[in-house]
């Protein structure tokens, strides 16, 4: 495996930076993302953190602490990074694919000359990786998608696209959270609700977690539905 490239860091406004670790899709980089995100908790002067996919934003207060003294100490950091993922959580979560849940199966499963159920088969077939939350609260952005499905994102972007949906565009798949617009490709939806105020947990999914999907009928949606707008997460974790 080549090494990857060091870490720079970019200045992100007046009180915040980043530190990029690469250019991939990656989950090694991911997982030095996440580990640098841990290690940064509780440093002087940071207010906030965000990881993606290869970086990590770093918020902090001019006040407390410096841009080149915090520059310094996260290059310090990555430095010593391990590079080996904190094993977390994996879920499962039912998708009722197709019809008005899943608006985009039938034309996506013939652009790649496949069946309906078989696009639902390789779309649920892999344990997918949570790499970020992003967008808006609780979208869950993975990677994992089998290749021999990957398409493209629509030309045309939809204005509006409902909570819940589980969607495809180019190497990625997501899981909503809200009701959104989207250039994505909509195979389904699923009755969890991967944010909602005042439930415990706000969010279930959390960068580094594994999504495995199942399929459900649109009786069990309807029923996994009201458990889920009265509280429940829904989703099971696996061992």
């Amino acid at each position: 495996m080549a090494p990857h490239p060091s870490p720079r860091i970019l200045p992100c406004g007046d009180a915040a930076l980043i530190i990029e670790f690469g250019e991939e899709i990656d989950p090694d980089l991911n997982a030095r993302v996440l580990e640098l995100d841990r290690a940064v908790a509780g440093l002087e002067g940071v207010v906030e953190t965000i990881p993606t996919y290869r970086s990590l934003l770093v918020s902090y207060d001019p006040e407390r602490v410096s841009y080149g003294a915090l520059a310094a100490e996260l290059l310090r950091l990555a430095a010593g990074l391990t590079g080996r993922a904190e094993a977390g959580r994996t879920w499962r979560i039912p998708v009722c694919y197709g019809g008005e849940n899943g608006i985009d199966l039938e034309a996506t499963a013939a652009l790649h000359g496949l069946s309906p159920d078989e696009l639902v088969r390789r779309h649920s077939a892999p344990t997918y990786r949570v790499y970020m939350l992003g967008f808006l609260p609780g979208f869950a952005y993975l990677g994992g998608l089998d290749q021999s499905i990957a398409t493209p994102r629509r030309v045309s972007p939809r204005l509006h696209t409902p909570a819940g949906t589980i969607s495809i565009g180019g190497i990625q798949a997501l899981v909503a959270s809200l009701a959104a617009p989207s250039g994505w490709h909509l195979l389904g939806r699923t009755p969890v609700r991967n944010f909602m105020p005042g439930r415990d947990p706000t969010v279930i999914l959390q960068p580094g977690d594994g999504v495995r999907f199942y399929r459900i009928d649109e009786g069990d949606f309807a029923r996994l539905e009201r458990e889920a707008a009265a509280g429940a997460v829904i989703a099971e974790t696996t061992p």
